[in-house]
């Protein structure tokens, strides 16, 4: 049996993986970020290293 342990952020445009015992949950979904899960407000990014998602 194989548990998973990481997956892609929920944002469509977030390129970050996130642990799921990091991840910020909302509705079901994991996210990397406040930013991420609340639909990026005011233009907001995750601010990762490498990934310019908004």
């Amino acid at each position: 049996m194989v548990t998973v342990t990481q997956m892609k952020c929920a944002c469509q445009s977030c390129v970050c993986i996130v642990s799921l015992e990091d991840a910020i949950l909302k509705d079901g979904k994991h996210y990397c970020s406040e930013a991420c899960a609340n639909g990026h407000p005011d233009g907001a990014g995750c601010n990762h290293s490498g990934c310019e998602c908004s």
